[in-house]
């Protein structure tokens, strides 16, 4: 025992398992960081060649150019870190809605695949193998200049219910302006909120006690729209004006338009990414042991109880790690929009490089801002994979 103590205390540090360990991983963070140092400078010195350097003062410079899509106040005269916000809130609008959509229809899409009836079951089959076998490139800019393009001009405009119109220059449908009492229903609309809320945590408590399910989502989204419906009818006078969209030469007005651009990137990647987010759902559901339906079917349950409350709670814990890759594939391939002309962050940013020549600046500035929102959907995505995972006790 003497002897093999001595033995160990005696082993050169150039043979210690624990001290090459560390020595590796050194070496290999110096290899890095040179490699590193080395591409920085030598951007540095070409950058110094040109006559510039790395730095975002140019942002405050004037764009001057027109972006078609403005959710916030942009001319010609702001400035460029304008410019890239309205790029930055156009990305954002595509891929909340994209991911919402999408979620929805993959859904459907999942639940049809593995339904016993013999046509739905086949649709949902053909759907997600041809258009996951899409590349999603060549589908958006079919879908875009195959379907919205070739709706018909605005005189020979398809209208529904006479405040729908379909056009090659936009979709329109009729939207509220607000009014002057639109902020005092804007507070309104808060407590809905609260109380809708409120009636969340208490249905979830009360299925804690009970050991009940009512339905807690449903419950809160009701009590939300009956506080915005009493305020509406109480109020003297109503917060939103409605404006019908109408033909206006060669253009419409009123309503609210959206762009064949915007309509073709949002709904190619909602129908794109729905494809895999069914398999997704499919590959949950089929994860959840057969025994655990029939033991539902035992109680009583009909086909949606079992799904809602057996199937489902225990699928998510398989759904929601791949669910996170697809929203963030679905939030980086909204970039693509530059192949039919939307002005999202990245074809902003390829206009102020354009102009400007700061492409090291814009890409890093892309590239992190696309970052960041895959940290910030990660995050929350992991939590809530947290919430429901199973806990062995």
């Amino acid at each position: 025992m003497q002897r093999e103590t001595s033995h160990r205390a005696t082993t050169p540090f150039w043979r210690d398992e624990r001290f090459l360990q560390i020595f590796g991983q050194i070496i290999f963070l110096f290899a890095v960081f040179s490699f590193g140092f080395i591409i920085f400078r030598n951007m540095q010195s070409g950058l110094e060649k040109q006559g510039m350097k790395l730095g975002m003062s140019f942002l405050q410079g004037i764009a001057g150019f027109d972006i078609a899509e403005m959710p916030i106040e942009y001319s010609r005269t702001s400035s460029y870190l304008q410019a890239y916000t309205v790029g930055l809130l156009n990305t954002l609008l595509v891929s909340s809605i994209g991911i919402f959509f999408s979620t929805i229809l993959g859904v459907i899409l999942g639940v049809a695949r593995l339904s016993k009836n013999f046509i739905i079951n086949r649709l949902a089959f053909i759907y997600l193998e041809i258009m996951r076998n899409f590349s999603l490139l060549v589908f958006l800019i079919f879908w875009y200049q195959g379907l919205f393009l070739k709706l018909p001009k605005i005189k020979q405009a398809i209208i529904w219910f006479d405040s729908i119109y379909w056009t090659n220059r936009g979709i329109a449908i009729p939207w509220g302006l607000p009014t002057a009492s639109f902020p005092t229903f804007q507070l309104i609309l808060l407590s809905g909120l609260v109380l809708a809320v409120v009636v969340f945590f208490a249905l979830q408590a009360y299925a804690n006690r009970t050991g009940r399910a009512p339905l807690t989502t449903l419950w809160s989204m009701l009590t939300f729209l009956l506080v915005a419906a009493i305020g509406w009818l109480v109020m003297p006078v109503k917060p939103l004006e409605w404006s019908i969209p109408f033909a206006k030469g060669l253009n419409l007005s009123g309503g609210k338009i959206f762009s064949p651009e915007f309509m073709g990137l949002t709904s190619g990647l909602v129908l794109y990414t729905a494809a895999f987010i069914g398999e997704v759902v499919r590959a949950g559901i089929l994860a959840v042991s057969g025994g655990q339906v029939e033991a539902a079917r035992a109680l009583g349950l009909n086909g949606f109880q079992t799904l809602r409350l057996v199937v489902f709670p225990q699928a998510m814990r398989v759904i929601v790690p791949p669910l996170t890759s697809q929203y963030l594939n679905l939030t980086k391939n909204s970039s693509l929009a530059v192949a039919i002309g939307y002005p999202d962050m990245f074809y902003v940013s390829s206009t102020i490089i354009n102009q400007s020549g700061r492409a090291v600046e814009m890409i890093t500035l892309v590239m992190l801002t696309y970052l960041t929102f895959s940290l910030v959907t990660s995050a929350f995505m992991n939590w809530y994979n947290n919430k429901i995972k199973l806990v062995e006790r």
